[in-house]
């Protein structure tokens, strides 16, 4: 049957001609080291899990929201806490669990189109999506466009099944293929070919960025989950849009990869400046509890640790963890207040809800 669209089938990315200037050199070095230093101020962190799991939160928020999700971090993080339950959230949380997931397989079996399904099921389970084949490639044709549209007017229609599936061969070839060029060169081209070829009726973007952190992860560039372009990306958005258009129409993929990894450094310089800040904060806060006099320092320390997983807190949560009496708790809590560490959310008379609002203002930048 004669159809009345065209889908775009990308070029094969082995064989496309790059034209590698001195900008884009000179961006490429600059990004290594400060992909370096981001990583090296990661791992003397001597609570890096704990900022690994709240940055990847962070990340979840901002990946999601380009979706369209109306969360915010600060849901997320209050969602247990007598918050009226988000369903958005429900999709951040899945994202958390798909990253922790992917990192996880990626020890024991190299980036590849089946982990990429894996992660896909894990990303889609019971949210919305659920019901566009979580976990498995498309079988139909999709296309890009705004709400409503149709083939015929869709701004972008990817390749149909059957050639997507060459494409995605390819691909993965690609991926493990050694190359002369740069791995952070690879991975925009990669992440551009992955878009184009937009093999999932849903959470192509969300997959799409994730794959950025696996492959940067599979090659040794980092460590830990803390580089994300999702804020990037967010922040440039129609610029982000317009760039990959221009490939596809133009083939111009060295402004593409200019804007990509200029993207690394903007956000490896960010998350070095958010370790910094809550590295600084953490320093200061412990310092003020250490200076209270009186026998409640240890329980305070207590406290804190447990503010930095779980920044709302009530009276219950201390009265549980430290094994205290309610009023016990509330005293330990007006402490806190007095020395500026939480602040009072909700004043109800069965319901008072404290944050660590200091550490929930670095977290949330640019959510």
């Amino acid at each position: 049957m004669q159809s009345d669209y065209q889908g775009f089938v990308p070029h094969n990315l082995k064989d496309i001609k790059l034209n590698i200037d001195s900008e884009i050199n000179a961006l490429v070095n600059k990004a290594y080291l400060l992909l370096g230093r981001l990583d090296g101020m990661a791992i003397t962190l001597p609570d890096i899990d704990l900022f690994v799991s709240m940055y990847v939160q962070k990340e979840a928020v901002i990946s999601s929201q380009i979706e369209g999700t109306q969360a915010s971090l600060v849901d997320v993080l209050q969602k247990d806490k007598g918050k009226e339950k988000i369903k958005d959230t429900e999709e951040i949380v899945n994202y958390i669990k798909a990253t922790h997931y992917a990192f996880k397989r990626l020890n024991k079996m190299p980036l590849c189109m089946r982990l990429i399904r894996e992660t896909h099921a894990v990303l889609l389970s019971n949210v919305r999506g659920e019901e566009k084949m979580p976990g498995e490639f498309r079988r139909s044709q999709n296309w890009i466009g705004h709400a409503g549209s149709t083939l015929k007017d869709a701004s972008f229609i990817p390749p149909a099944p059957d050639e997507m599936d060459i494409c995605l061969g390819d691909l993965e070839r690609y991926i493990h293929e050694d190359s002369t060029i740069s791995n952070l060169i690879k991975i925009a081209l990669i992440h551009y070919q992955f878009e184009t070829i937009h093999p999932f009726l849903d959470g192509n973007g969300r997959m799409g960025r994730l794959l950025i952190i696996l492959y940067l992860r599979e090659q040794g560039l980092i460590e830990y989950p803390v580089l994300y372009l999702s804020y990037f990306f967010k922040k440039n958005r129609n610029r982000y849009y317009e760039l990959l258009n221009n490939i596809r129409i133009k083939g111009e993929f060295e402004e593409w990869i200019k804007f990509f990894i200029d993207g690394i450094c903007e956000i490896s310089e960010d998350a070095i400046t958010s370790i910094q800040k809550i590295v600084e904060l953490k320093n200061t806060d412990m310092k003020k509890i250490r200076e209270l006099s009186g026998s409640n320092i240890s329980n305070l320390l207590l406290i804190y640790d447990y503010l930095l997983q779980h920044p709302f807190l009530e009276a219950e949560d201390i009265k549980n963890l430290v094994g205290v009496s309610k009023p016990t708790a509330n005293k330990l809590l007006e402490n806190l207040m007095t020395i500026e560490i939480v602040e009072l959310v909700e004043d109800k008379k069965r319901y008072r809800q404290y944050v660590y609002k200091k550490y929930v203002d670095i977290l949330s930048e640019g959510t």
